[in-house]
């Protein structure tokens, strides 16, 4: 049976984007077969009376690690040991992955209907996404890479990353991994704010160049993507010399890291909602040290510095979250836009057109979601008001659809205090 989404505002995912009230959207196993303006409209099937509200293609979250949920704790967490406790036993992985399938749902719910994950536990990532796929559990499309790859006392090495000692382990780490029927290959190249040793030395290089060719040799000839965790000068550098695809976060760049942009035909992923934090909570907040704060800092300006130069430029920027880092929640997609929005000095329809289908062109999917249009999933996040003028709106979706199954005024579990802090940096932009 078709369904009929009646009397409501579109906003179509196109970079102009404008509302296009009095439309009727019809959707059919899945697939949205007609946009129209509502008078033109005649058939049979569930009609859903939008009442005006406004209808626009579900988030793409192009950052996402499922295994934790983002809520700050009083203490660092040893991941490395929580990795361990969780992969322990059979049981153990099935709380493990129920919990990740819960934390999946948590994003359907906020109005993601696809995600990008770059770094899980084992190989929980494909075989969520392949019961979604299947019908067996409701959550977002899931384009999946399972564990990383790091290096001895790297980024994430022993909770999410494995860990390579050679370029003959990085290769055969990129083939165990491609081996689960993964969509993208992910490394660890940098260290990040919470491994640097030195104030002012966060993102320091990690990954030996030769590994990380190693790495992208072997995931290109599997036909795999590369992203990689890069957050500094010189690891975007590297990253971009011996064949990554996607920079994760980034660092402010000079002319030879544009050029390279350009020429390795890269994409840019912004995710300043772990910076912010970071950067701008203190010790009563969170449990960070001055030094943390200050490289935090730096980390932000870099991700901000690096969007902004990609766009200037005409390289693809997208978005993510970066979820499960300390106060970035599974719920809070809608915040990376409005960051992206107020940080990089885009415009709201800009944002919300980085967050659907371009996030969508940049991960290979474009012709499947991103946009209202015939022919596209049934993807979509239906809000009470208008984003283009308050992106805020988008943090209460009245009704989410995910290829084709509905899910009305959508609740999730919040976290008191991330709403609170959160909010209180969204006030001071």
């Amino acid at each position: 049976m078709k369904t009929i989404y009646r009397r409501c505002t579109v906003l179509d995912g196109t970079e102009e984007m404008e509302p296009r009230p009095d439309m009727t959207v019809v959707a059919e196993d899945g697939r949205i077969i007609s946009v129209t303006k509502e008078e033109a409209f005649s058939g049979e099937g569930e009609v859903i009376d939008l009442e005006g509200r406004y209808l626009m293609p579900g988030l793409i979250n192009l950052h996402v690690h499922l295994p934790g949920n983002g809520a700050p704790k009083k203490k660092q967490q040893d991941s490395t040991a929580a990795a361990k406790l969780v992969m322990k036993n059979r049981f153990t992985r099935f709380i493990g992955l129920k919990m990740c399938e819960n934390y999946a749902k948590t994003e359907l719910l906020s109005g993601v209907t696809t995600i990008r994950t770059v770094g899980g536990l084992g190989n929980f990532d494909t075989l969520i996404r392949d019961r979604i796929n299947a019908g067996k559990l409701d959550g977002p499309r899931i384009l999946a890479s399972n564990m990383a790859v790091s290096v001895p006392g790297g980024h994430m090495t022993g909770s999410v990353a494995y860990s390579a000692g050679s370029e003959e382990e990085c290769r055969a780490l990129v083939r165990k991994i491609a081996g689960e029927k993964p969509d993208w290959i992910k490394l660890m190249i940098t260290g990040g704010v919470l491994d640097a040793k030195v104030k002012g030395e966060p993102g320091v290089l990690k990954m030996p160049p030769s590994y990380v060719k190693a790495c992208c040799e072997e995931a290109h000839k599997a036909g795999y993507r590369v992203a990689a965790h890069t957050e500094s000068p010189e690891g975007v550098r590297t990253a971009l010399e011996n064949g990554v695809d996607t920079i994760e976060h980034g660092a402010s760049p000079d002319e030879e890291i544009i050029s390279l942009f350009k020429e390795k035909k890269a994409c840019d992923i912004c995710t300043i909602s772990p910076a912010v934090p970071l950067a701008k909570f203190g010790k009563d907040i969170m449990d960070s040290t001055e030094m943390m704060r200050y490289n935090g800092n730096i980390v932000l300006e870099g991700i901000i510095n690096c969007a902004k130069a990609a766009l200037e430029h005409g390289i693809p920027v997208g978005l993510g979250t970066d979820t499960a880092c300390p106060f970035v929640t599974h719920y809070d997609m809608w915040r990376e836009l409005q960051y992206f929005h107020k940080y990089v000095g885009v415009s709201r329809a800009f944002a919300l057109y980085t967050a659907t289908r371009r996030n969508a062109e940049i991960a290979g999917i474009g012709q499947e979601t991103g946009s209202i249009e015939p022919g596209k999933s049934a993807d979509f996040l239906i809000t009470e008001k208008n984003p283009l003028e308050d992106l805020t709106v988008l943090r209460t979706p009245y009704m989410v659809v995910a290829r084709g199954k509905a899910f009305k005024k959508p609740v999730v579990k919040k976290y008191p205090i991330c709403e609170r802090e959160l909010d209180k940096c969204l006030q001071n932009l």
